[in-house]
């Protein structure tokens, strides 16, 4: 329900006009005098405030000018039945939205408030979606498992059913919601990303739906939340499986009725908006632990989809690393890979993902004064080499300087053998008949080799 807030010293005129803007639906809030005026437009935020320009204890002209500080996107209708055309005009270049005066015309006060919180329905919107614009990064890849992923989204993005992003940190889960939102009827509207692990838990409730002024220590004023911001829209709440039991079962509330309450409030507050969660973990596992709600976990997983980790889409990371070497090498300088700098992005495992990459890119991209990316720099930066005899499975490791050892003699074979040939060939070019004339085997043999441990040339 849209606020009037109604700042008179004259009692009939008050009473009067929150009679009429409650028959119309609207709440009303109403002061008698500047200072009580000013302090509940401070604290309450309403949608649109009538405000007399005389006041036995200020000058309206002045609390306005203290209104447009606060908050400029509040609009402020202007009353008086002692002015003339001189204050009338100074109120409007103060930033007052209409001027109105005594005796009031009904008619034209209602069309006034109406259009007034429509400005600033506008205004806040406006402000939101410049707010939750794209990072700035595309959903790139041709592999065929972003090809179903993308024509997943593309089935799913019409509906306003919820959606379950799963995938790797570094995958690229909230720039697959995005896609959801933007090829959806919603695109025009705001999209809020919120990362329920990163919120300590005794704030997230109040991130989320907001709260009310005195709710807790420090809230001297009404603020809305996530949910409520993105209304018409679509929240992401990226790392939902870190999110505690307790407020699983408030999201759950919100899915099933489109209603939440602000911390400290009393009434409801209703928002059409659409659910898209994201998370690295296994939820079914995590219902088995007891640590997820199983009826939230069938609430969201109306629509599932899986962004893959990098590793099984090598065919791609050529074409994303081009992507990045455009973006942050900038119109001045472009920066270049050479085939065997590229021979070993494409043959590393990506344990941070696309993540990972975009970042060692972004870094070359400062530290590299030429602008070209060789195989000595990928292998000094990704910490490959013979001293790293498992660095070929480095997706299997907590981080990159450390590698965990596989369990077998063989697979410890395999993986020394991998390493050490990326790194001959990428000295040499990735010419194999010169690589198999230093290593002292045939090409044939080489050749077998390389297929046989699936590296890419």
């Amino acid at each position: 329900m849209k606020t009037v807030l109604i700042i008179d010293d004259e009692e009939n005129i008050r009473n009067s006009l929150s009679g009429i803007l409650k028959d119309e639906g609207y709440a009303a809030i109403s002061e008698s005098n500047a200072e009580a005026g000013f302090k509940a437009f401070a604290e309450k935020s309403p949608n649109a405030v009538l405000l007399d320009v005389w006041l036995p204890d200020g000058d309206g002209a002045d609390i306005l000018a203290k209104m447009i500080n606060i908050n400029k996107n509040i609009p402020v209708i202007m009353i008086s039945g002692h002015s003339n055309i001189d204050t009338a005009i100074k109120t409007i270049k103060i930033g007052a939205y209409d001027f109105i005066e005594k005796p009031l015309s009904l008619d034209r006060l209602l069309i006034t408030v109406e259009n007034a919180i429509k400005f600033n329905s506008l205004s806040e919107k406006k402000t939101i979606l410049a707010e939750s614009q794209p990072g700035g990064f595309e959903f790139i890849g041709e592999a065929e498992k972003i090809k179903i992923l993308k024509e997943k989204i593309a089935k799913a993005a019409p509906s306003s059913a919820p959606v379950l992003i799963t995938g790797e940190n570094g995958t690229g889960k909230e720039i697959a919601a995005r896609a959801v939102h933007l090829n959806s009827i919603r695109k025009d509207e705001p999209f809020i990303a919120i990362n329920c692990a990163a919120i300590p838990e005794e704030l997230i409730e109040s991130e989320i739906f907001g709260y009310e002024k005195g709710a807790f220590t420090g809230a001297n004023a009404r603020k809305k939340g996530k949910f409520e911001l993105a209304d018409g829209g679509t929240i992401l709440l990226d790392e939902i499986g870190d999110m505690s039991l307790r407020m699983q079962s408030k999201i759950l509330r919100v899915l099933q009725e489109n209603k939440f309450h602000r911390v400290g409030g009393e009434s409801e507050v209703e928002a059409d908006v659409r659910v898209i969660a994201a998370t690295n973990k296994n939820l079914e596992a995590e219902i088995a632990a007891g640590r997820f709600r199983n009826d939230l976990f069938f609430r969201l997983n109306v629509i599932p989809l899986c962004v893959p980790p990098l590793r099984e889409r090598r065919e791609d990371i050529s074409l994303l690393a081009d992507y990045f070497t455009k973006i942050f090498g900038g119109n001045s300088r472009r920066l270049e890979i050479d085939k065997p700098a590229m021979n070993i992005l494409k043959n590393y495992d990506w344990p941070g993902n696309v993540r990972e990459l975009k970042n060692i890119i972004e870094r070359f991209s400062i530290l590299n004064a030429n602008g070209k990316i060789t195989a000595k720099d990928v292998l000094s930066e990704l910490k490959i080499g013979i001293e790293t005899p498992n660095a070929a499975n480095a997706g299997h490791a907590e981080n990159y300087g450390q590698y965990m050892l596989p369990d077998s003699f063989k697979e410890a074979k395999e993986n020394f053998e991998k390493a050490y040939l990326i790194r001959k060939l990428s000295e040499n070019d990735n010419n194999i008949t010169k690589t198999a004339r230093i290593l002292g085997m045939s090409r044939r043999n080489l050749q077998k080799r390389i297929n046989c441990l699936n590296i890419n040339q």
